[in-house]
């Protein structure tokens, strides 16, 4: 079996762990706080007035506003798809703390999305959204240490933040924690569930 890396935005396959395993990039849709196609287009059914509403409130600065308006450009739902809109008002949103802006502007930056590819950049913005509590974000960071993007490989911190991701909910951190764990030595992942243990969110 290989590993199947799905990032938010471009689906692209990585090969990293031995093929004995399948780890993914993206959790699993959840109920809450997951960017879906279908979902907008029905909450955004009157488009045209949403577009227009959506970009009187973000220029006031709101930053839900500026999220959403980011999602509408990303997915071209009553407006065409524009990944350069899209990173703009993602990163005034969250340049003002959102939670939701933050990791899915990471993505962007990770992939080379509207943006030229740039890890740090990445990390920075995941970093953020992950002290805070985001589970994708700190999905995100077991990911990256796994695949040493931008940052060098470490296995515990790679457990330590999928196992942060799992107490917020997500499933597919289950998955690769475990699969992560075959991998290290006892005394690895007892030290990687000591900072587990020990971390605590900052709040903005």
């Amino acid at each position: 079996r290989t590993i199947n890396y799905a990032p938010l935005i471009a689906m692209r396959r990585v090969r990293s762990f031995p093929a004995r395993s399948r780890i993914t990039s993206t959790p699993r849709p959840r109920s809450r706080g997951v960017i879906r196609r279908s979902s907008l287009e029905r909450r955004f059914a009157w488009r045209g007035m949403a577009w227009r509403s959506s970009v009187k409130v973000a220029e006031q600065g709101d930053a839900g506003a500026q999220f959403r308006l980011g999602v509408m450009y990303a997915f071209g739902l009553g407006v065409p798809q524009d990944y350069a809109e899209t990173v703009k008002w993602w990163r005034r949103a969250a340049e003002q703390g959102n939670i939701r802006a933050q990791p899915s502007l990471g993505n962007m930056y990770r992939n080379g999305v509207g943006v030229p590819q740039n890890y740090a950049e990445a990390l920075r913005w995941y970093r953020l959204a992950a002290e805070q509590g985001n589970a994708d974000a700190q999905f995100a960071l077991g990911v990256m240490y796994e695949k040493g993007e931008g940052v060098p490989k470490d296995y515990i911190l790679v457990h330590m933040w999928f196992n942060l991701a799992v107490s917020r909910g997500s499933s597919s951190g289950t998955k690769n924690r475990d699969i992560v764990a075959g991998f290290m030595t006892r005394a690895q992942i007892a030290e990687a569930q000591q900072r587990a243990w020990e971390w605590k969110p900052k709040i903005e």
